[in-house]
């Protein structure tokens, strides 16, 4: 059995601190951190995932992009997110200012707390920020983050109503994000083998012995064992019983993985058939490495995780930094992102305009929303335990 590197924190990572992996994370991104459990070494990067949309279509879109009357109150915004996620797209970013006359600058982090570190520091350098939802609630009670009025957004009428309502984001009856993307954490499985898999217990079957991979991130696989044990996946209970359960797929557990890459390179290799993964990297699995693997959201339900954006309380632009949100929601702009490699949309009317027969609309399914569990804040002292407890069970796998 093979054990990848573990910082002891995990995007999802610190969503993913806390999407699953951000989210990408629930996807692969140097010191990416969800649920507080960091990513390292992937050579796959939002960046990739952005090429996709060329300026030619964006400026087609131009024209139908409902956000596109211009603004008086700002000649530029700032936006601060992971680098490469969308929000920073070459033909995006010109499409937005043609019709605008904002200009958009950037600035980085490379960790949720590396987020509100610099959203404390800052004041007023920021428009926009990308923010895990599972992190709005800390930076809500910092003051660093203001409420948002979904009607000041035309796109936000096709926003799923079980995203506009998520308690991660409406916190005291207020509206603090712009849900934008989103996926689960659940179970990939190899296609052409026959398997059947309906359960996170197959990762304890004697047909997978030695033919199951974990990602190496606390929070999710502590999640994982909630879902099958019915606790709250934020909040558990029994960890005894969850450390007993993550034990017991010792005999299967052939390799723990830190990165999208890694995955990718042994599953091609036929390391494994079985792993918990991402949603949207099993879009990227199928579509730009043509691996044979489906994804399965089994009947405890997934993790999922939800990434929206938010308005610093310091913002000098924050009406021109909602035209930009209405523009990253939309469905003119996902469109294009979506074909390479975009996490699920937010936006049910950008989803709808996928082709049926688009892998990432026919796994993000509406009804899997009925089965998530989302990742939510965690206190320090517990993510700091389910840090503690997962490296005592990799600890339990790397014994003889």
């Amino acid at each position: 059995m093979s054990t990848g590197s573990s910082n002891g924190a995990g995007r999802a990572r610190d969503a993913i601190d806390d999407r699953g992996v951000a989210p990408w994370r629930r996807y692969a991104y140097n010191s990416t951190v969800m649920g507080d459990s960091v990513m390292s070494g992937s050579q796959w990067t939002r960046r990739d995932v952005a090429r996709g949309l060329g300026f030619g279509v964006a400026s087609a879109a131009a024209a139908t992009w409902p956000g596109g009357a211009r603004a008086a109150e700002a000649k530029s915004i700032t936006v601060l997110n992971w680098q490469g996620y969308g929000t920073d797209l070459a033909a995006g970013v010109q499409h937005f200012k043609s019709a605008t006359g904002i200009e958009v600058k950037h600035d980085y982090y490379n960790s949720e707390p590396e987020m509100l570190t610099k959203l404390r520091t800052n004041p007023g350098a920021y428009d926009v920020v990308l923010v895990n939802s599972a992190r709005d609630a800390q930076a809500k009670a910092d003051e660093l983050i203001d409420p948002v009025d979904l009607g000041k957004l035309p796109n936000a009428a096709g926003l799923a109503p079980a995203f506009k309502t998520n308690p991660n984001i409406v916190i005291d009856g207020q509206t603090y994000g712009v849900p934008w993307v989103w996926g689960m954490n659940a179970i990939a499985v190899r296609t052409g083998k026959g398997f059947k898999v309906d359960s996170y217990a197959v990762f304890e079957e004697a047909a997978f012995a030695g033919r199951g991979a974990l990602f190496d991130d606390a929070v999710t696989e502590i999640a994982v064992a909630a879902l099958m044990l019915g606790q709250n996946i934020n909040d558990p209970k029994d960890m005894k019983a969850i450390a007993a359960r993550l034990k017991s797929f010792k005999r299967d557990v052939k390799l723990v993985w830190s990165s999208e890459d890694e995955w990718n390179k042994a599953f091609a290799a036929g390391a494994f058939d079985v792993s918990v993964f991402w949603s949207g990297a099993v879009t990227r699995a199928v579509n730009l490495h043509q691996q044979p693997v489906t994804f399965v959201v089994p009947k405890e339900g997934a993790v999922g995780w939800l990434d929206n954006f938010c308005i610093p309380a310091t913002s000098t632009g924050k009406a021109a930094g909602l035209q930009f949100i209405d523009y990253m929601v939309s469905p003119q702009f996902y469109a294009e992102w979506a074909k390479s490699g975009a996490p699920a949309s937010a936006n049910a009317a950008a989803m709808a305009a996928l082709p049926e027969s688009d892998l990432n609309r026919q796994i993000h399914k509406p009804e899997y929303l009925d089965k998530l569990q989302f990742m939510g804040a965690l206190p320090e002292d517990r993510r700091q335990a389910f840090n503690d407890l997962w490296e005592e069970v990799k600890a339990f796998y790397a014994q003889s």
